[in-house]
């Protein structure tokens, strides 16, 4: 589960006020989460269950 910065697409989360972000990128096979403060920091690979349930988890909690 990789992809060069060219090959992938960041996608933002609207649900943020504050500036603190996560971003998102859907390669191949699953899905990569990063802070939008640092796009060149660390990239969380999770799969694409897991990132539903991440999801589906920060729609019901505050956080």
């Amino acid at each position: 589960m990789h992809g060069t910065d060219d090959e992938l697409v960041w996608v933002k989360s609207t649900f943020t006020d504050s500036g603190s972000c996560v971003e998102w990128a859907r390669p191949a096979g699953g899905v990569l989460v990063r802070d939008s403060k640092r796009p060149a920091g660390a990239r969380i690979p999770l799969q694409p269950a897991a990132w539903s349930a991440l999801v589906d988890w920060a729609k019901t909690h505050q956080v």
